[in-house]
């Protein structure tokens, strides 16, 4: 029988497997159940670790748990979508500038003061996100308010040194084992534009800017660039078996003629630099794909993560399949939804999986997980009912 690793290496590289790999994300259920205390009582004083073990399934490594710091200020620059957490490659650090930090009860304020004026964000993580099991705080006041902040925005990732950081995945690969590839996180965005509608700004004003200010926004993107391709650099070299650089697409906020302009090719460089370390690379794919599915073919991407078909999205996962006719694999193909009674009834779960299961076809090239995560009211016999089915779907490309 193979392992998880062998499997999970074996389906991205078309080989064939004993079965499909089942490798859902559990951190956000686990978190939010034991903080609840309302974990299985087969599991009540288990590890996530432990469970994972006893289901036989493989470990999701694409998400770190961003509470595993060692000093607060390690989280105070979330909201310039930076966060140093054992789980990261890399370790950035300001330098020329001041902060002012502001604790305001589950509020964290941060001043950066530059020789161009000064920027302001506020991050949120409070009670109703420790129930949800959530590990990354809320922004709510986002670096950028106007085009008045570009220039020191600017600044202050001209002024960011990036260090390699590898003892903390070292101490992961370790403690997956066999059950999993070790996935590495570079950078949220994939490309630098797309980094600053990600981290940096709200969305609506995003879109304004791109229309008002463009000239402004591209310079913006190319002092940012230096930053962004260093943490790539520093991943590329790191124990990780897989990179996730670039996440959360949507057709209505990352549009296709965007995409094609000002993703795709930042995607094919950072392929290139990955796919020449040994590596894969992987982009968290959970929104609404439509239009933009034959783009992560030609950025050269190697896994689609979170994949998130019908009823949630207007794609089915036999269509998605056909656009990626082999070139991709998904992770993920399980609508969260479906799990959860309030959404679906046992005898409906049941048909939708039995349809879901005759659109994976021959199986190959697609590792299964709930999309975008196992929510915290899941029903538990869901995700063995589906552990079952995936052991049960047989070799694949035999």
């Amino acid at each position: 029988m193979m392992t998880y690793r062998e499997r999970m290496l074996a389906t991205l590289e078309g080989r064939p497997t004993d079965c499909i790999p089942f490798v859902p994300r559990l951190d956000l259920w686990y978190r939010a159940n034991k903080y609840k205390g309302t974990l299985p009582d087969k599991y009540k004083n288990a590890t996530l670790m432990q469970i994972v073990e006893d289901l036989d399934i493989g470990v999701h490594t694409v998400s770190a748990d961003r509470s595993l710091y060692d000093d607060s200020l390690d989280i105070v620059d979330r909201a310039l979508g930076i966060w140093r957490v054992h789980h990261k490659p890399h370790r950035p650090a300001l330098k020329n500038i001041r902060r002012n930090i502001t604790y305001q009860g589950d509020t964290t304020i941060v001043e950066y003061l530059t020789p161009h004026g000064n920027i302001r964000t506020k991050t949120v993580y409070d009670e109703s996100m420790r129930k949800a099991g959530i590990s990354l705080s809320h922004v709510s006041e986002h670096a950028i308010k106007s085009v008045d902040d570009f220039e020191a925005v600017g600044y202050i990732f001209e002024n960011m040194d990036v260090y390699a950081d590898y003892e903390g995945m070292e101490r992961q690969k370790e403690e997956i084992g066999d059950r999993a590839l070790l996935v590495g996180t570079a950078n949220m965005g994939a490309s630098a534009m797309h980094y600053i509608i990600h981290e940096l700004m709200p969305y609506d004003l995003f879109f304004c800017e791109y229309y008002d200010n463009y000239d402004e926004l591209v310079r913006l993107a190319e002092r940012i660039t230096p930053y962004f391709n260093k943490v790539v650099d520093i991943a590329a070299n790191s124990p990780a078996d897989i990179i996730q650089s670039g996440t959360n697409y949507d057709a209505s906020i990352t549009w296709p003629p965007f995409f094609e302009k000002h993703i795709m090719p930042n995607m094919i460089e950072t392929a290139d630099k990955l796919h020449a370390k040994g590596k894969f690379m992987l982009n968290h794919t959970d929104g609404e794909n439509k239009g933009l599915l034959q783009y992560y073919v030609q950025g050269k991407l190697d896994i689609a993560d979170s994949i998130c078909p019908a009823p949630m999205t207007s794609q089915t996962l036999r269509e998605i399949r056909e656009a990626f006719d082999g070139k991709i694999t998904i992770w993920g193909g399980i609508p969260s939804v479906s799990v959860l009674e309030n959404s679906m009834s046992d005898y409906e779960f049941e048909s939708y999986l039995d349809d879901l299961f005759l659109q994976m076809g021959k199986g190959d090239h697609l590792i299964l997980s709930i999309a975008d995560t196992a929510p915290p009211e899941m029903k538990f016999s869901r995700l063995e009912r589906i552990a079952r089915l995936a052991k049960e779907f047989g070799p694949v490309n035999s």
